[in-house]
C-alpha cells in the first residue's frame, strides 16, 4: 500500500500565483522545458488539442514531496493552468488516481464548494508516462505554518481565513453525493469501522515500538462508534494547508488535494481539522499549524461555526477528535518507519520530529478518549 500524504506536512506550496516556488533542489524556472514528469512534445500537443490555451508552454513544478506532482503551465499569451499527475516511478494500480480527483472537482465545481474549474483529463499514459488532469490556475496563498500565516496576512485576514475554511467544510458536507453523481464514489455505511481496521492494521505492520495508547484508544473507539448520519463526501485531509486563500481577504478560493476523498461520515473531517487546529498558547502540538499565529478562531469557535452553518449535531465531537488524532499517529508511524528503513530520503528531514509527532498524537487521542469510556 502506498503511504498517503501526511496530514499537516508541507508539500512545498507556501504560495501560489506570486511567481515560481519550489522546495530546495526542485527547479522552478518558468523557462524550464524538460520538467521531470513532463514529455514536452506530447504534452504540448495534447494541451493544444484539448485545452483552450496556445503553445508554446512553459512548465513550473509547484509541489515537491512524495505525493502527486503539480505544475503551473503558462501559454504564449500568459494564461496559466494547472496540470496534476502522479509521482514518477512504478505505482500501485489504485494509488494516485487522477481520474478520481478530476471526477470529484468536476462534480463539486457547480456547487458552493470552491474548487478549481476542471479543464481536461488525459487517461493515456503514453502522453507523459501516467494519466493527468488539467484545471484552472487559482491565484492566492496557501498557509502551511504559523510563519507563512504571519508573513502573508494580518490578524483580521487570518481570522477570516479560519472562518472561511470551516464554512467551506460545512458547505462540502451539505452536498448530497448522489445529487452530484458521486453516489458510487465509495461505500455508504461503516466508514469509521473500516478506517479503524485499516489503520490499526497499518500500525501493526509498521510500528517501530509499542505504544500502549494506540491499542487502548483503538479498543475504546471501536466500542463507541457513533451512529453514522447521511453519507457525505469526506475530503480526508481537510485543512488550511490544502486550501488556496485570497491574498487580500483571506477567503478560501479553492480546496486542493482530493486524492483520498471518498464517501463516509462527515464528522471525521471536522474531528481532523479540530485535532490539527493548534492554538497560539500551545507549546507542544503534534505538528506545526498556521493557526498557531494570532488571529485565527479558537477550536471552540470553529466547532460553533460549523454547527451553526451545517445544522449538525456535534455532541459526539470528542470521539471524532480522538479518532483523528489516533489515525494521524498511525500514519506518522508509517512514514517514520519508512525513514528509518531507508524507504524515504531523509535529506533535510527532521526524522526525530516524526517520531515525536506519533507520540504526541497518541497522547492527544488518549486524553480525549477518556471522555468516551
Amino acid at each position: 500500500m502506498t503511504t498517503p500524504p501526511v496530514p499537516g506536512l508541507p508539500t512545498g506550496l507556501d504560495r501560489v500565483g506570486r511567481g515560481p516556488y519550489a522546495p530546495p533542489g526542485v527547479d522552478a524556472s518558468p523557462d524550464r522545458a524538460d520538467a521531470a514528469g513532463i514529455e514536452l512534445a506530447k504534452v504540448t500537443a495534447w494541451l493544444a488539442a484539448n485545452v483552450d490555451i496556445t503553445p508554446p508552454f512553459s512548465f513550473t513544478r509547484l509541489a515537491g514531496g512524495h505525493s502527486n506532482l503539480t505544475y503551473r503551465v503558462e501559454d504564449a499569451g500568459g494564461t496559466s493552468v494547472t496540470l496534476r499527475r502522479p509521482p514518477l516511478g512504478e505505482l500501485l494500480a489504485t494509488a494516485h488516481d487522477m481520474g478520481r480527483e478530476h471526477r470529484i472537482i468536476s462534480a463539486l465545481h457547480p456547487t458552493a464548494v470552491p474548487v478549481a474549474r476542471p479543464l481536461g483529463h488525459c487517461q493515456d499514459p503514453d502522453v507523459t508516462g501516467a494519466p493527468f488532469y488539467v484545471m484552472d490556475f487559482v491565484e492566492g496563498t496557501v498557509l502551511h505554518s504559523a510563519e507563512s500565516a504571519q508573513r502573508s496576512y494580518g490578524e483580521e485576514q487570518r481570522r477570516r481565513a479560519g472562518e472561511s475554511c470551516i464554512e467551506v467544510l460545512a458547505d462540502l458536507h451539505d452536498v448530497d453525493p448522489v445529487a452530484v453523481g458521486q453516489g458510487d464514489l465509495g461505500r455508504h455505511e461503516g466508514y469509521v469501522a473500516r478506517q479503524l481496521k485499516r489503520w490499526y492494521g497499518q500500525w501493526q505492520q509498521s510500528k517501530t515500538r509499542d505504544l500502549a495508547a494506540i491499542d487502548e484508544v483503538h479498543d475504546v473507539l471501536a466500542a463507541t462508534i457513533p451512529e453514522q448520519g447521511p453519507v457525505r463526501i469526506v475530503h480526508g485531509d481537510f485543512r488550511l494547508g490544502n486550501c488556496i486563500t485570497d491574498s487580500a481577504s483571506g477567503d478560501v478560493r479553492a480546496v486542493l488535494d482530493w486524492e483520498i476523498a471518498t464517501l463516509g461520515d462527515p464528522l471525521t473531517d471536522l474531528g481532523y481539522i479540530l485535532a490539527t487546529w493548534a492554538e497560539p498558547d500551545e507549546h507542544d502540538p503534534p505538528v506545526g499549524s498556521p493557526t498557531q499565529a494570532e488571529g485565527f478562531p479558537s477550536r471552540a469557535e470553529v466547532l460553533e461555526r460549523y454547527a451553526a452553518r451545517s445544522g449538525r449535531d456535534v455532541s459526539n465531537i470528542d470521539f471524532y477528535v480522538s479518532f483523528s488524532a489516533w489515525k494521524s499517529a498511525c500514519i506518522y508511524e508509517g512514514v517514520y518507519a519508512r525513514y528509518l528503513n531507508g524507504g524515504l530520503d531523509t535529506t533535510g528531514v527532521d526524522v526525530e520530529g516524526r517520531r515525536i509527532a506519533v507520540e504526541r498524537y497518541a497522547a492527544m487521542a488518549a486524553g480525549v478518549a477518556r471522555s468516551l469510556r
